[in-house]
């Protein structure tokens, strides 16, 4: 199964080359570019929308030439108040005009129609314009229109409520921006801020691709140069207002346009793999020759693409894969290979990308997880529900975790005394796994032992009672009942259960174990024997839209279990440099079996459940900018000795690999928050209960660190004797002025012209100190489990 969709993006002179070499085996040019196109091998293409002799028409009435005389101006003006009153077009203003030519047509809207420009009248008439086309292309069932880039930073946001006005008006058609990756302008030496490629789309040369639009950042950045940082992320935000401004609607979606040439330090575009990129423009001009003459891409651009873009989209999920737009291929660029070459390189980066391997190797989590990327799930209800038969199959698919279960155990019981009896009671035994691996450690361990198989379940109980009888025995004792209430014939040396969650807690583990601790011996051990609670900030409009989607409040205000796909953690990968801020996934908090410091009632379970609240305050460094939409939870668990179970990111690989048991736990937002680059976020979260619920809060808000004021007293400040009074411990530094951009270093550029020499940036800025300023907060979720909440 392919992963993209490879599409052919002609321009006007294609359609005008196709009227000339008409074929009368065909009805219409459209329909023979069409099928000359799939006999290509391409599943569709994209097309321009109209002609230049609309562009004339419309410049000729909408833009006054200066040496126009009166009475032409006012016949240009009398022609565009009535277009205005009634927008339309001629026959020969439009390439498509019948249902079959547009059936699976992508169509690009007029690129020179300027949105954001600073001219009142020009954006009008373009608004007008543009629902004109859009109108069009719905009349003839066109499913999707690539609207014109913005150009201008400073009227982005004329842009974005013009896009908004259309998705109103036109409810069954999508739109996608397209944009460059970044403004590559800044790595041009001694050119203004504009794209390096400028060859409108209407137009084709043999030199050049349907190129990068002309980019204007702001008029200010003449006077002040952009540094890298800058560069790199202006198309993002400008992307991000025009999707914030309509609201993330699900019909917007992005053209990520390929052509400028991709840094060699990939950090800083790793946000848009977290946006919805529905579109890659890929031209000629982006590929290079290899050895052997044939086109290849970068290795930058085929990193990010095979490993930021393929690693996106889920197999099994046709809608949503991606269109590649191999645009410029039919011009013979490069000597070797012909226009197929294009489309057969891509599909062999598909096939090596390590994403697609490993969707297509049984027993990976990618195989296992096919359509639940980016599904969002409700945690397990364990005390309040009783399972399915099917929810017990499907954990019960993971050999890893029952294999790193048995191993526990089997070290468990070699390390005790070969002779003597040991008692085992498996807590929340479910369908059996966890007791057929216990029976498989001992025959192992060489050991004898009395096992007790204890479940609450009553449908389950059956299955129990079944393989009692036919497998097990009379090595397995079975006890029916919730854990907290029942009795066990004698008091146990090892406790094993499976009751952990994604965040580790968040099934309730804290909770049923307490009640289970009394089954135990004072020397007597649990497995697991501690686990820990992970966070870190993300961003995914995907995630974000899927939460809202009920439109109720309560769902942005629930943890939901996910297999993140389109997502991107923000904070950075090393802690920063004046300590503050911790690494890129921090540890909440930690649980301990057994536990000996809780009071507890006669029976031996504890008197409130006030001992398994927790909270923790986290400091997140984000080098890059980007908006936060949620809290990514992952969880680690200690079974016994140095044999555990991790989603962390960083560390499964090592501990678990391809366990297929949990996805990560996601806590949304209700108001996503910008967070620049260099700034930090400081991350809440509560665990709370009550006496017969759970649940989480949490909260967040933003900084950026500013210079500190300075003192009346210039000596005190320049002293290099003791620290000043004037900076106390607590003050926190800069983690701008600490960073080194490692794209800052490959391009070349210094950041002397900003900051100071490395070698004195630490100096100054302890002697001088820095200042958090608080840029932002969200509101407090989920207070008092308003919306959502595990019950006891």
């Amino acid at each position: 199964m392919d992963w993209a969709t490879l599409a052919t993006a002609l321009v006007a002179e294609d359609v005008a080359d196709a009227i000339q070499a008409h074929s009368e085996q065909y009805e219409t040019p459209v329909l023979q570019l069409v099928a000359e196109a799939r006999a290509k091998g391409y599943e569709t293409l994209t097309l321009p929308l109209t002609t230049e002799k609309w562009k004339k028409r419309w410049s000729d009435m909408c833009l006054m030439s200066m040496d126009a005389t009166d009475s032409e101006k006012e016949e240009a003006s009398k022609a565009a108040e009535a277009w205005r009153s009634r927008p339309g077009f001629l026959r020969d203003e439009v390439t498509i005009s019948r249902l079959d030519e547009a059936e699976g047509i992508i169509v690009m809207i007029s690129e020179w129609l300027e949105l954001d420009s600073p001219d009142d009248g020009i954006r009008h008439d373009a608004e007008i314009a543009l629902q004109q086309e859009l109108a069009y292309a719905s009349y003839l069932n066109i499913q999707t229109a690539i609207l014109p880039p913005p150009r201008n930073r400073d009227y982005v946001a004329s842009y974005a409520r013009i896009i908004n006005s259309c998705l109103s008006a036109t409810p069954y058609i999508s739109l996608s921006v397209r944009l460059p990756i970044y403004n590559p302008s800044v790595f041009q030496p001694g050119s203004p801020l504009r794209s390096a490629f400028q060859t409108p789309i209407g137009t084709k040369a043999a030199t050049s691709s349907p190129g990068t639009p002309a980019l204007v950042v702001s008029d200010l950045t003449l006077e002040h140069p952009q540094n890298s940082e800058t560069s790199l992320n202006a198309t993002w935000e400008m992307w991000d207002l025009i999707r914030s401004m309509c609201d993330y609607n699900t019909r917007l979606t992005l053209t990520l346009d390929l052509s400028p040439a991709l840094p060699s330090t990939l950090g800083v575009l790793s946000k848009w793999a977290a946006e919805s990129v529905r579109y890659i423009f890929l031209p000629a001009t982006t590929f290079i020759a290899n050895m052997k003459g044939y086109p290849v891409l970068p290795k930058p651009t085929q990193a990010f693409l095979r490993d930021s873009m393929i690693a996106r989209f889920p197999f099994s999920l046709q809608r949503h894969r991606p269109t590649i737009l191999l645009a410029d291929v039919n011009t013979g660029r490069h000597r070797r290979g012909g226009e197929s070459a294009y489309s057969q390189y891509v599909r062999h980066l598909e096939k090596t990308s390590p994403p697609v391997q490993a969707a297509q190797k049984p027993g990976t989590v990618e195989n296992f997880a096919q359509g639940y990327q980016d599904y969002l799930q409700a945690p397990l209800q364990p005390l309040m529900d009783n399972l399915p038969s099917a929810t017990y199959q499907t954990f019960e698919q993971d050999p890893i975790k029952y294999s790193q279960y048995e191993e526990a155990m089997f070290r468990a019981f070699i390390d005790r005394p070969a002779g003597e009896k040991t008692v085992v009671c498996i807590a929340g035994a479910g369908r059996g796994p966890l007791v057929a691996r216990c029976l498989k450690a001992l025959e192992r361990a060489r050991r004898e032992a009395i096992v007790f198989a204890i479940e609450k379940n009553p449908n389950a109980y059956v299955t129990l009672q079944y393989r009692q009888a036919n497998e097990w025995g009379t090595k397995v004792q079975l006890i029916f009942g919730d854990m907290r209430a029942i009795e066990v014939p004698e008091k146990a040396d090892i406790l094993i259960s499976e009751l952990l969650g994604s965040f580790g807690d968040n099934e309730l583990s804290p909770e049923c174990l307490d009640g289970a601790m009394r089954f135990l011996k004072p020397d007597g051990i649990s497995i697991p024997s501690s686990y820990t609670a992970h966070l870190a900030p993300l961003s995914s409009s995907k995630l974000y839209n899927e939460a809202r989607s009920s439109k109720n409040d309560k769902s942005l205000e629930t943890p939901y279990v996910v297999m993140f796909q389109n997502v991107n953690i923000l904070s950075g990968t090393k802690a920063s440099a004046d300590g503050r801020c911790g690494p890129q996934i921090q540890e909440c908090w930690e649980f301990e079996h057994p536990r000996s410091d809780v009071v507890l009632d006669a029976r031996g379970l504890p008197l409130t459940n006030s001992h398994n609240a927790r909270s923790a305050k986290l400091r997140f460094y984000i080098p890059h900018a980007g908006v936060l939409h949620g809290l990514a939870g992952y969880f680690e668990a200690v079974l016994y000795g140095t044999i555990g179970l991790s989603i962390h990111p960083h560390r499964k690989d090592q501990i678990s690999k391809d366990m297929l048991s949990w996805f990560p736990l996601f806590f949304p937002f209700k108001e996503p928050l910008y967070l620049p680059s260099g700034s930090e976020l400081q991350v809440s979260i509560w665990r709370l209960t009550n006496q017969k619920q759970v649940w989480y809060e949490w909260h967040a808000e933003s900084f950026l660190s500013v210079p500190g004021k300075s003192t009346s007293n210039d000596e005190l400040l320049l002293s290099a004797g003791p620290r000043s009074p004037a900076f106390s411990e607590g003050t926190p530094l800069s983690p701008m002025a600490d960073r080194e951009d490692p794209f800052l270093v490959d391009s070349g550029l210094s950041r002397s012209a900003t900051l100071p020499p490395a070698s004195s940036t630490m100096f100054h800025n302890r002697e001088l100190g820095y200042e958090l300023v608080k840029i932002g907060h969200t509101s407090l979720h989920n207070p008092g489990g308003r919306s959502s909440w595990i019950g006891l």
